[in-house]
């Protein structure tokens, strides 16, 4: 499909808010299917946030949601390269809807590198403990072991709990897609979530 009709740009721009030209190159590649062309911009996305993961980000904001009812709140801190991305509505929202998810997942660290070898060497040794009881030989025991441990990382970092407004979509690769639109390295500092009564 040589020539591309205004109108899929249009709709391919709206749906990932990935600039005109590089919405035109994607869905020539795919001819003109929309479908296909949102896979090809995400997979350069992950390419391009992988270019700029290395990049300072001194800049950002604090991002707040207090949900319904007023018994949990939550603050991230989200950081960028400049304070021009930083007071973008697009920014603002991202930094929302990461609250929000916060609110309604409740992890309990942003990313494997925070998690303690204490917290790991306690989840391995109750896994472990949880599979012999069920009389598992040993070498199927440790690949329980490590399956229930990449469990637990799913279960308990922020980025890579399926977002909730989008299961398909992890915050990391939530995080990716604006990075990729944005044009600047984004990342989630630290986040705190408080409930009455906890």
């Amino acid at each position: 499909m040589s020539e591309i009709p205004a109108k899929l740009v249009q709709e391919l721009r709206g749906r990932t808010g990935v600039g005109m030209m590089e919405c035109k190159r994607a869905l020539q590649e795919a001819n003109g299917d929309v479908e296909e062309a949102v896979k090809l911009l995400r997979k350069s996305g992950a390419a391009k946030a992988e270019k700029r993961s290395g990049r300072a980000t001194g800049e950002g904001r604090i991002a707040s949601y207090i949900h319904a009812g007023d018994k949990i709140g939550v603050l991230v801190e989200l950081n960028c390269e400049t304070d021009f991305v930083a007071r973008t509505e697009q920014f603002v929202k991202l930094g929302r809807d990461i609250a929000m998810h916060v609110a309604a997942s409740n992890p309990r660290f942003v990313s494997r590198d925070e998690v303690d070898e204490a917290v790991l060497a306690q989840e391995r040794e109750i896994y472990r403990a949880l599979a012999l009881k069920d009389g598992k030989p040993p070498a199927v025991v440790e690949k329980m072991v490590e399956g229930r441990v990449e469990k637990f990382y799913q279960d308990a970092c922020l980025l890579e709990q399926p977002f909730v407004k989008n299961p398909d979509l992890t915050i990391k690769k939530l995080l990716e897609e604006a990075i990729a639109t944005m044009g600047e390295n984004i990342q989630v500092r630290r986040f705190v979530r408080l409930s009455i009564g906890e």
